[in-house]
């Protein structure tokens, strides 16, 4: 007897952490090094890795940009589970204005990332990133959006001094993924899962970002 597959689909949207991942000008790139490897006398690989906080895929804490905000280890983690809408606004250019979203937020469930890229670069810096209009996301938070999500490195510009943006997520207590990679992503409606790892005094952390589908 035949027997389908019931599972919800899965997509993985969480940037490949490697030597070659970008990471912001003057950040600490990823490096690994083995401290022990399988041979006659170790049954075992083990590795030790260094990096920020914000390589590849990640989540801010509020400790990131109030020098009084949680660490990543104490951000409650509601708003990193559940459903989310997936708005793309490809070509938007240099800040998503709130005509390049409006397509799409009717009945917005409490998390909303946005795809900017045709195709991330995973593999080279863009000093050029398409970052957040700060009131675009004045007007996401009084829909009720908890958290937001970009396929860019920041959701301020990046020669941005005064982050203008994150001082909107401060002020509205919201939260934000960073560096997500959406390109197969159509738009619509999924389960997002992308929790921080309990990092206790840290200013963000990696997350293995995924969406799965919505089932009836």
């Amino acid at each position: 007897m035949s027997t389908t597959n019931t599972s919800p689909r899965i997509w993985d949207i969480s940037a490949p952490v490697q030597a070659c991942t970008p990471v912001f000008p003057g950040d600490t790139e990823y490096s690994q090094q083995w401290n022990a490897t399988i041979s006659p006398g170790c049954p075992v690989n083990v590795a030790t890795i260094t990096l920020s906080p914000h390589v590849g895929t990640h989540a801010d804490a509020p400790l990131h940009y109030d020098t009084q905000g949680a660490t990543a280890g104490h951000v409650p983690l509601d708003a990193y589970i559940g459903p989310c809408r997936v708005i793309h606004a490809m070509g938007a250019g240099p800040l998503i204005r709130w005509k390049d979203i409006a397509h799409a937020v009717d009945n917005l469930p409490p998390r909303v990332l946005v795809r900017t890229y045709q195709r991330m670069p995973v593999d080279r810096w863009d000093a050029e990133l398409t970052a957040y209009e700060p009131a675009t996301i004045e007007r996401l938070a009084d829909l009720g959006v908890k958290l937001i999500g970009i396929d860019t490195a920041s959701i301020d510009p990046a020669p941005s001094k005064t982050l203008d943006a994150h001082q909107v997520i401060c002020r509205r207590d919201m939260r934000v993924l960073e560096n997500l990679v959406l390109d197969e992503i159509a738009e619509g409606d999924y389960e997002l899962i992308a929790l921080p790892l309990k990092l206790v005094t840290s200013d963000a952390s990696p997350v293995r970002a995924v969406l799965r589908e919505l089932r009836a």
